[in-house]
């Protein structure tokens, strides 16, 4: 492990030296990072980048394997050590642990079965289950083969899984019959056979028996999971080397919603992609083996991507997946977990800590919590009331918290404090990590120079683990994320720099909401809530949420002003549940008669947002409207 080791960055003098190195010599900085991977054969070019197509290319000429670098290098040392640990939904079932030997017997078999299956290489794979181990194992598997996966959050409706399955042109899916999310069950089988509806390019359905009872088969298309696992290794064939794959070809898609209704499939390439999530993961947390991380995310977001499955097993880590939700069977259950597994490090997001906090301090008594030495929040900016509850009652007021911040996109932590290395600042991300080049920008594109700014966050210079495209729509990519300021990355996120050089993100600046830390497309909803037959035109804003940190707040015209609200409400609730899923539920529906629009049409959400978070006084003018009666109208029905 003396690669990894050269990679830590150990003290404020160290972070200090190694970002200065990172910004005056990128190339040499991370051609000597990189060697810290286990490569097939050697990178020739370490960069070759441009932002305006845009195009960036890291390592190019080597190969290497995802599974190989997570699973088979470390056999060696640590083969019998522990590597992952999945605590159950139910608290009275059985943990189950996997050695590093056991993690590899379990992907290299279900890698043979995917190829047994007619799954090659640059095939893609959408994989839609619960938070079980069999998720990490399918993802490691095609990664093995050097197919592309697509993971698909398990809350998601069958339109939407149909929508990526589209798009990536999945050849076939994993998925379970069911999965536990506190006291209910949810299927997942029946879901997915609805989407497969819409969908050609799917041949084979693998699915885990989890939940038991009734689950239809399709004989032609399906596959039970673990019938077929045992088949292949009673038989002796449930070998499967790792696949070469070239540095920049694709590892994974990851679907994120976008300001059009069409979620974007955002593209990480391999070598980049792994060197990151190994990067970060060992210094942000200051990860020390054996120590057990616990990640509280779903590996359907990109955090449990980097810092369940990637980071943590890069390193030759212990890392802890939990099926559940942290209110069930009490609100105790986070806490329970810390002490029974024994954690050494929490990360979590400020939802998370903000329903725990209002569930008061009874839920902490008796527990412990001894174990845990770093805290870490991420998806969304934490406000200082849960920073400071987090830090008392759950770090006992001496444990560093990482406030992490980073996207889809980025593909791994951007700007954070490294744990008991450099300072914590309540609410600020602070400090950007080596290789990463902030800036901030006015609405005009010009780069703020002075110490203390606000602006909008951009980033100047490439980073291994950055967006390579969207799928299937390079020129999607460049005007999302390259046009808006040429020569950037835009983040769509604002930010406030002070004097100390330390960067607080203050949520998104485009059309896009933050709820519960995920990333929800306003487009994408009032399409989805425009498809009931009864309305006419929607608009969607984010609003101040105690517990979500936004809350979505829809102002719906009708054709007919509904009689009854309470049911039209429902209807329209049920509407965007069966086209995005739950998660993507308004929270409040305000029925209005028009909406405010400029005379070209243009709907004015700025408006919208400050009648929303009750601030009317801050309106502005709004004389340039084509009907500015619509305004008053909607201030006196406010909800």
């Amino acid at each position: 492990m003396t690669q990894l080791d050269s990679l830590r960055i150990k003290s404020l003098e160290s972070y200090h030296r190694e970002y200065d190195l990172s910004v005056q010599d990128p190339k040499k900085f991370w051609a000597d990072k990189a060697k810290s991977l286990e490569w097939f054969t050697p990178f020739q070019e370490v960069l070759n980048w441009n932002f305006q197509e845009p195009q960036v290319r890291w390592f190019e000429g080597g190969t290497l394997n995802a599974s190989y670098n997570c699973l088979d290098r470390h056999l060696a040392e640590h083969g019998d050590e522990e590597a992952l640990v999945w605590e159950p939904n139910d608290p009275t079932s059985p943990t189950r642990h996997y050695t590093y030997r056991e993690l590899h017997a379990e992907v290299e078999a279900t890698a043979a079965l995917l190829k047994e299956m007619g799954v090659s290489k640059g095939d893609r794979v959408c994989l839609y289950m619960g938070m079980v181990p069999e998720l990490a194992i399918g993802v490691l598997a095609c990664t093995r083969i050097g197919a592309i996966h697509s993971v698909i959050f398990g809350g998601f409706s069958a339109q939407s899984i149909a929508d990526r399955v589209n798009d990536a042109q999945a050849v076939a899916i994993l998925t379970c019959d069911g999965a536990y999310r506190g006291a209910k069950s949810i299927p997942l089988k029946s879901v997915v056979d609805q989407a497969l509806e819409q969908c050609t390019s799917v041949q084979r359905v693998l699915v885990l028996k989890h939940i038991g009872g009734d689950c239809p088969m399709n004989t032609n298309r399906d596959r039970d999971w673990l019938e077929k696992l045992n088949a292949l290794k009673k038989e002796g064939r449930a070998h499967c080397p790792a696949e070469p794959m070239n540095s920049e070809d694709p590892l994974f898609i990851l679907y994120t919603s976008g300001s059009t209704g069409k979620p974007k499939g955002v593209v990480h390439s391999t070598a980049g992609y792994l060197l990151w999530s190994q990067y970060t993961f060992l210094n942000v947390f200051q990860y020390q083996r054996p120590q057990l991380h616990f990640c509280t995310a779903d590996i359907g977001w990109i955090t449990g991507h980097s810092y369940i499955v990637y980071g943590p097993l890069l390193v030759g880590g212990r890392t802890l997946m939990f099926e559940g939700i942290p209110t069930w069977p009490d609100a105790g259950r986070f806490w329970d977990i810390v002490d029974k597994h024994t954690v050494d490090i929490l990360y979590t997001a400020p939802t998370a800590i903000r329903s725990l906090m209002a569930c008061g301090l009874e839920p902490l008594q008796s527990k412990s919590l001894a174990s845990l030495k770093v805290l870490g929040t991420v998806g969304e900016p934490i406000n200082a009331e849960a920073w400071h509850w987090y830090h008392e009652h759950i770090g006992k007021s001496e444990l560093p918290i990482v406030d992490t911040w980073w996207q889809t996109e980025t593909g791994g932590i951007l700007i954070s404090n490294l744990a008991g290395v450099t300072e914590a600042v309540p609410t600020f991300a602070t400090l950007p990590l080596p290789g990463i080049q902030p800036v901030l920008v006015d609405e005009n594109g010009q780069i703020l120079e002075a110490a203390e700014a606000r602006g909008n966050l951009c980033i100047r210079y490439p980073w291994p683990g950055m967006i390579r495209s969207t799928w299937g729509d390079h020129e999607r990519c460049r005007q999302t994320y390259f046009s808006t300021y040429p020569g950037l990355y835009f983040t769509g996120d604002g930010c406030n720099r002070n004097a100390q050089g330390q960067y607080r993100i203050t949520g998104r600046v485009d059309d896009v909401l933050n709820v519960s830390g995920h990333r929800i497309g306003t487009a994408e909803l009032e399409n989805a809530i425009n498809q009931h037959p009864n309305v006419v035109e929607s608009a969607v804003v984010g609003y101040p949420h105690d517990i979500k940190g936004q809350g979505i707040y829809a102002y719906i015209i009708c054709q007919s002003l509904p009689v009854e609200s309470g049911t039209a409400r429902k209807a329209i609730l049920d509407t965007v549940s069966h086209l995005i899923g739950p998660i993507a539920k308004p929270d409040k529906i305000q029925f209005v008669s028009g909406l405010p629009k400029t005379r070209s049409g243009k709907i004015m959400r700025r408006i919208l947002r400050k009648i929303a978070e009750g601030e009317w006084e801050q309106l502005g003018d709004t004389s340039t409207l084509l009907d500015p009666t619509v305004v008053q109208d909607i201030m006196q029905s406010r909800l």
